[in-house]
């Protein structure tokens, strides 16, 4: 009897030590994100299809309904772990069924794959108005070794089923990504692989808006933050290939599966605009990022760096480079107290644009904030992306990252096109989001 005693506690010891050295050695870090930005359909979506027979209203938001998002990590591990948000919302929202699986093609995913999302060990979860809730960790039986490189680029299918009327839908609107839903009132069919019972397609992600992944302690996660530059704008549906999508291939070139980039960017977001937002009254571009800097960054696993890029939409709303510059030093701030590097970058150039960013005097005033960016030491480093995509002799947008990636067209002058945010990235040196404990 003494031996068995003896043995249980010996045993238990090891896998306490187990336990411990898994705790030491493992983190969770965020692996994608989608900043939500106010309650569907307020925002700036992009190649978005008629969802009247998708959301049969605003006000009652899904019914009864399936949702299949797509999204792509940006760093594998063999456990992940899913934030659901109904930050914008005005009432309770129930999921009654949520699962993760990997996508094959289109809505449908691979078989074998699709695994069961639990909450507190239940298969159900309701979100009070205002909060946002993480699921239990889920084993990806699919993912035998992280660090395959036949994963990289792949992208994970989470479905969930809405429980009757969700009321107004938390969402990121800018999502240049397809995914699925079912048609009202048809229940859940989330655990199905096929996408048959997904009918119509959204370019916009809805409720989820963050995936982390148990990753090495030595992992690192840099957050691209900022408007619809950063957002994406223009580039390529289903193409990935934002600044932050570029900079990400970059990194995993450089540093391997121990390094995520996550995109927290929100078109038409100001760095100190709105003064005010509320889920009854929003505005397109959201939360001002002073609002929502905890909640889309500070908030999440393993971030050590950001890059930020922000401050044209102030400036067409009429702000002064001066308020620009003391929001700037307000975040850096916040960011430097969480040990947090943070560079900034250059605000790239609008001029002859249609809008308010296209004046001669916007421009004058951006250039005034660039000159603080450059040359005042706020920022632990600069990402020059002005000097990158600018026409020296005009001082618009250089004519070849003009064009629109994503639905064809002349482009407005204001936003690049897939070739600019190549560059935008390019112009990005690797050396100043080093990892912890590499040298230059």
């Amino acid at each position: 009897m003494k031996l068995k005693l003896h043995l249980a506690l010996i045993l238990t010891l090891l896998l306490g030590g187990v336990a411990t050295v898994e705790a030491q050695t493992q983190k969770w870090a965020a692996s994608w994100a989608a900043s939500a930005h106010g309650p569907y359909p307020s925002g700036n979506a992009s190649a978005q299809p008629v969802l009247d027979f998708a959301i049969e209203s605003a006000e009652t938001g899904a019914n009864d309904q399936s949702f299949r998002l797509i999204v792509r990590p940006t760093l594998w591990g063999k456990r992940v772990r899913l934030r659901f948000s109904n930050a914008f919302g005005t009432r309770a929202v129930t999921f009654d069924d949520v699962f993760v699986g990997l996508q094959s093609s289109a809505g449908n995913v691979a078989a074998g794959t699709n695994t069961r999302v639990l909450f507190g060990g239940k298969p159900n979860l309701t979100i009070p108005p205002g909060q946002v809730v993480f699921s239990d960790a889920v084993n990806l039986s699919f993912v035998k070794n992280a660090d395959d490189a036949l994963l990289t680029g792949r992208k994970l299918a989470v479905s969930f089923h809405v429980v009757g009327n969700s009321g107004p839908m938390t969402w990121h609107a800018k999502a240049l990504q397809t995914s699925y839903l079912s048609a009202p009132r048809t229940g859940s069919h989330v655990n199905e692989d096929s996408d048959s019972r997904f009918p119509y397609s959204t370019t916009s992600w809805f409720f989820l808006d963050v995936v982390e992944v148990m990753a090495p302690a030595d992992a690192f996660v840099v957050a691209c933050f900022g408007d619809s530059i950063t957002d994406g704008t223009l580039s390529t549906l289903n193409g990935d290939d934002r600044w932050p999508d570029v900079l990400a291939q970059r990194l995993r070139a450089a540093y391997g599966n121990r390094v995520a980039v996550i995109n927290a960017g929100i078109g038409g977001n100001q760095i100190i605009g709105p003064a005010k937002y509320s889920p009854t009254a929003p505005v397109p571009g959201g939360p001002s990022a002073l609002d929502r800097l905890e909640r889309d960054v500070l908030s999440l696993g393993g971030v050590t760096h950001i890059i930020w890029l922000e401050g044209i939409n102030d400036l067409s709303r009429g702000a002064s480079a001066e308020a620009v510059i003391a929001g700037m030093q307000e975040v850096v701030k916040r960011v430097r107290a969480r040990k947090i590097k943070i560079i900034g970058a250059t605000i790239t150039s609008g001029l002859g644009n249609n809008g308010n960013a296209g004046t001669a005097e916007v421009n004058e005033r951006r250039q005034t904030i660039n000159r603080f960016i450059r040359t005042s030491g706020l920022f632990d480093g600069v990402a020059d992306f002005d000097a990158a995509t600018v026409d020296a002799k005009t001082e618009a947008l250089r004519a070849e990252f003009q064009p629109n990636s994503t639905v064809g067209g002349a482009g407005d002058k204001l936003h690049p096109n897939r070739a600019g945010y190549q560059a935008m990235a390019n112009a990005i040196d690797l050396k100043l989001l080093l990892p912890t404990g590499k040298k230059k």
